[in-house]
């Protein structure tokens, strides 16, 4: 029998107890879901019991509307919004990530005669332009041979339990990378499906191609209106002795015109060599060795420093895109710097919580798990995460956090949403979705010119559908419509 881990013991028991009483302390009164909110609810089948709303003017002593405000819920992605006001709080908008490139030999006219290390100190955003930067001062630092191996540092997180399957048994796709030390290009490649009728063919192509991973193509063209396009293909991986087959078969539809799926198709150590041997031989450079895992030695002579972005753009990425695998990196950074390295999701989630109890916050239902909210643990009230929000705007961040927030109707997550004049950039929303799990937390301003904090967690079979959107709308509309007292 599977064991029942202390983290999911605890989720279980506190949800169990939301059915038997109102949390923890707040005051337990409900306030009477406003008209078009129960007509919204009524329409679409839903029951009032599976919604929590906490509305709340910024500046004003008490909440607008609470609705089941004090029961423990799933934020799915909207729990985002702690990890990042943590992070740029504890950290400064102006924190910057190193990964450092050292060595155990001296060059001699361009020649390596040893090991190339790269040590990763967990930048979330090592995408592939800003790696192949990192590659390119090293060749302007006259390293053009390397005749040893590339060996990497991930020392300054843990190697921790579970999978990339552990969520939901989908180990390929890109939203379940685990954390990494030295995390390049998020360990995904994009692959682009261009429909070309003149040839009767689907042109695929996969950016970046690791020079490591090699691409078969069996997709068959149909010469029809779209019927769907992803869940008609198939995608195998045959991992071979030096290199990886990504073989995609299946039928695809020219009117479905193009398309991009986004996939991990190799292990973190072996994706990173790929990508570098692709870009260093680009670059003019020689590297015939292979790749290892290890730490840098005491004596090892340092060659170059790469910095990330700063965190206040690092934090835009995490909320406006609802980065999982970005959040995670931040939650292992709060721990490394909080306790010191190596960071460990427990570290992090030990620094938010002094980040908590230092502002008097205490969110005793509260349960964190990566992070992200990718995660059917993670739990906290709406009432709870109003007061994150009114802590951000609070922030001497609050310009740097709101903005990294997605705009109704203009960017990020929300770019084709609430597309009606009276609501287009009214709003800064971080939203999240897992199965019967919809949820919506940030900041509007209203109609009257006065901004409120809104907290929308629906949990309930189907929440996650068109229908449970719908009723998401209604109540943001009416925090939008919603009179002068």
């Amino acid at each position: 029998m599977k064991r029942l881990s202390l983290r999911k013991f605890v989720t279980l028991f506190v949800l169990g107890l939301c059915w038997l009483t109102p949390v923890f302390g707040a005051s337990t009164a409900s306030d009477k879901l406003p008209e078009p909110i129960a007509a919204a609810l009524k329409r679409h089948g839903f029951p009032t019991r599976g919604l929590s709303l906490y509305v709340h003017e910024i500046g004003q002593a008490e909440p607008v509307l609470s609705v089941s405000a004090n029961v423990p819920r799933y934020p799915a992605s909207t729990i985002k919004l702690l990890t990042t006001l943590v992070a740029v709080e504890e950290l400064s908008p102006a924190w910057r990530w190193k990964t450092e490139a050292y060595v155990t030999q001296p060059l001699r006219d361009g020649r390596l005669a040893g090991d190339l290390y790269i040590k990763g100190y967990g930048d979330p955003y090592l995408v592939i332009e800003h790696f192949w930067r990192f590659l390119r001062a090293l060749r302007a630092a006259d390293l053009e041979t390397i005749e040893g191996n590339l060996v990497l540092d991930q020392s300054h997180f843990a190697r921790e339990p579970g999978g990339a399957a552990d969520f939901d048994n989908q180990p390929l796709r890109a939203y379940n990378v685990l954390p990494h030390a030295l995390l390049v290009n998020f360990q995904a490649v994009n692959f682009r499906f261009m429909p070309q009728a003149s040839a009767r063919r689907v042109q695929i192509i996969a950016d970046p191609l690791p020079a490591n991973v090699e691409l078969e193509n069996r997709v068959v063209l149909a010469d029809s209106v779209c019927r769907g396009w992803a869940s008609r293909l198939g995608m195998k991986l045959r991992h071979e002795k030096i290199k990886t087959r990504v073989i995609f078969s299946g039928t695809y539809d020219a009117g479905c015109g193009d398309n991009e799926l986004f996939r991990v198709v190799s292990e973190p150590a072996p994706y990173t060599l790929g990508l570098f041997r692709s870009l260093w031989a680009e670059l003019g450079g020689r590297f015939e060795g292979g790749v290892r895992e290890g730490a840098v030695p005491a004596d090892a002579t340092l060659l170059h420093t790469a910095w990330s972005p700063p965190l206040a753009d690092i934090i835009r990425s995490v909320n406006k895109y609802s980065n999982n695998v970005m959040a995670r990196q931040l939650l292992l950074t709060l721990g490394a710097e909080q306790a010191g390295a190596p960071g460990t999701t427990d570290k992090g989630i030990q620094a938010v919580r002094e980040w908590l109890k230092r502002r008097h916050l205490i969110f005793p239902e509260l349960v964190l798990e990566n992070g992200a909210g990718l995660s059917r643990e993670e739990i906290i009230s709406a009432r709870h995460l109003g007061q994150v929000l009114l802590a951000g705007w609070r922030s001497p961040y609050m310009p740097e956090f709101v903005s990294s927030l997605p705009l109704a109707a203009m960017d990020g997550t929300l770019r084709r949403r609430f597309n009606s004049a009276a609501l287009e950039g009214q709003m800064h929303l971080k939203t999240g979705s897992l199965r019967d799990v919809r949820s919506v937390a940030g900041y509007v301003l209203d109609r009257a010119g006065r901004r409120v904090a809104v907290v929308c967690l629906h949990n309930h079979a189907r929440a996650d559908t068109a229908a449970g959107e719908a009723v998401q709308e209604a109540v943001l509309q009416w925090v939008h419509e919603r009179p002068a007292p």
